[in-house]
């Protein structure tokens, strides 16, 4: 018997199952690459604040621990994002260690966690893993929310957790409010805001953050200039973000992004001024990539566009096209039947843009 066959059949008795049929995320090598598909920033810092963050991450005590006081931070968190002073406030490992802590803190084995479907990955890949129940609840056909199909699968399931992103990914739709309070009323237990997406479209529960009794509101600065970083917070009850930080891992937040984030977050104002002109370029390269043969644009809150391909090539041809191209854009037509024909395109910056619609019209003209 090889090493291999012996490692082969202890793992198949020890780890559970549905890891061992899970894929892994993968992260394709993007060096060369026009790089649509992760949401991120086009834009730089500037050289100024570059320079800050270099001294600020120089001088980090990498020899310490993080400090357990974390109130300077949570100070500047509030300031910068608008977090309401009465509002509790959790920091993560991006906002995908957060939506873990929250199920972790609020799941037992078989509790249910909702939300609408198709929309963001983990919050299903992280149910799973934490040995609750995934119901996923349709979109309607065109991709907006069905609030009575929500409204009965949560009475159905009565979950422990729902999450509603507002902007939804890879959809890019954003839920009325009245639809969101409607799903808050019903909800038996926490609902999760996640407003990854916010800085692009221009509404927000954070204000009531505070106020809300069964909900918290989950952001990240991965999509305004900072995804390098890893950096997500959530606010809302102190009730309740005292309970999910019991489930945090000690010293979950480094030196090295705490002493980033003192340097960089005094230049928010950077940050919204990028973020606008992504805002700005969203709809003319929407109209843009409407007018291509075969191409349906889907109404979009966030920094990227839902594409669907009906023509002569199909997404996976075209996406396999732009790659050759060295474009890279998320393909999402076999994700989920309403996603059929789907390619996910981050908005870049404009030549980046220019070069996707001069590569498409070349694609589908040929």
């Amino acid at each position: 018997m090889t090493s291999n066959d012996s490692a082969d059949g202890r793992i198949a008795q020890t780890v559970r199952a549905h890891v061992r049929a899970q894929q892994a995320y993968a992260v394709p090598d993007a060096t060369g690459f026009i790089k649509l598909d992760a949401m991120e920033s086009p834009y730089a810092l500037p050289d100024e604040v570059r320079a800050e963050v270099a001294r600020a991450v120089a001088a980090a005590p990498l020899n310490r621990y993080p400090e357990g006081n974390l109130s300077a931070l949570r100070a500047l968190v509030r300031q910068a994002f608008g977090v309401p002073a009465e509002a509790g406030l959790l920091f993560g490992n991006g906002s995908d260690e957060l939506i873990h802590l929250v199920i972790q803190a609020c799941c037992e084995p078989g509790d249910t966690v909702l939300s609408p479907w198709p929309s963001f990955v983990y919050f299903d890949i992280t149910a799973r893993l934490s040995h609750a129940r995934f119901v996923g609840v349709p979109l309607t056909a065109e991709l907006g929310l069905d609030l009575p199909a929500m409204l009965a699968a949560i009475a159905q399931h009565r979950p422990k957790v729902v999450f509603l992103a507002l902007p939804n990914n890879p959809t890019g739709g954003l839920w009325r409010d009245e639809d969101v309070q409607a799903i808050l009323d019903a909800a038996p237990g926490l609902v999760v805001l996640d407003e990854a997406y916010q800085p692009f479209a221009g509404s927000t529960w954070m204000p009531r953050a505070a106020d809300l009794p069964n909900a918290v509101v989950l952001r990240t600065v991965s999509k305004i200039g900072l995804a390098g970083l890893r950096f997500g917070y959530l606010a809302g009850p102190a009730a309740w973000t005292e309970q999910i930080d019991k489930v945090r891992p000690p010293y979950n937040l480094g030196v090295l992004v705490q002493a980033a984030l003192h340097a960089v977050l005094p230049h928010k104002p950077l940050l919204d001024e990028q973020a606008a002109r992504l805002r700005a370029d969203r709809g003319p390269l929407a109209a843009a990539l409407a007018a291509l043969p075969g191409v349906r644009v889907h109404d979009s809150a966030a920094n990227f566009l839902l594409v669907r391909f009906s023509g002569a090539k199909d997404a996976n041809a075209v996406h396999l096209e732009l790659k050759t191209r060295k474009i890279l854009v998320k393909n999402f037509s076999s994700m989920h039947p309403l996603l059929s024909g789907c390619l996910r395109i981050s908005i870049g910056a404009p030549d980046e843009n220019a070069a996707l619609l001069a590569a498409l019209h070349d694609i589908l003209s040929t």
